[in-house]
């Protein structure tokens, strides 16, 4: 039982982390803080990514796992 309930404190952690940080993703695009945005974009999705490989939700690991994908290669294009 512990460990489950562990497992749902790191994985709630994650996700208001990731949350956190994908919200200083939008400020920072906000103010023009390129490519900031885009790292903290990165960092923000990658959190979110753990988080539906934990909660095995195929939808939520499939749409980061795109997003991901495509910033990495618009990164390394830029």
């Amino acid at each position: 039982m512990n460990a489950i309930v562990r497992r749902s404190t790191d994985t709630n952690t994650i996700k208001w982390g990731a949350s956190i940080i994908q919200v200083f993703g939008y400020a920072a695009t906000a103010f023009g803080l390129a490519p900031l945005n885009m790292y903290l974009f990165l960092i923000g999705m990658f959190g979110w990514l753990i988080v539906g490989l934990r909660w095995n939700d195929m939808a939520m690991t499939t749409i980061h796992v795109v997003a991901l994908s495509a910033m990495v290669v618009g990164l390394a294009l830029a």
